[in-house]
């Protein structure tokens, strides 16, 4: 997994204006790139359980989500698209690591990603 996540994710940063045509080459490979991240989230997170969390948490949220996913959704205009990806990946995110904190606190890989949502 840890392969995976560290070579074989790619998802380009272009220039807004390049990519605000979701028709273009660039948009559409951006977006795929993106889904497939999406994906291999879901999956990293669903060894949650079976190998330690800490490792889990490291490749799915320091990793993948933090140094790939949110700078797209970063760079996503808001809007649906924006709102879309976001529920993607809290979708991903498993309920008993929240069960033990505290009200208005998160796990601190997910700060950037709250901070995002909350605005």
């Amino acid at each position: 997994m840890k392969k995976s996540v560290e070579e074989d994710v790619f998802i380009p940063l272009y220039p807004k204006s390049t990519v605000e045509d979701k028709s273009s080459l660039r948009s559409k490979f951006q977006e795929r790139r993106f889904w497939s991240a999406v994906k291999l989230l879901s999956n990293v997170v669903l060894w949650d359980g079976i190998i330690q969390e800490e490792k889990v948490r490291d490749l799915g949220l320091s990793k993948l989500l933090n140094r790939y996913l949110l700078l797209n959704i970063l760079n996503t205009p808001p809007g649906l698209d924006n709102i879309e990806k976001c529920n993607k990946v809290v979708a991903c995110l498993p309920e008993r690591w929240f069960q033990d904190l505290k009200g208005g606190s998160t796990l601190p890989e997910l700060l950037n990603f709250s901070q995002h949502l909350l605005q």
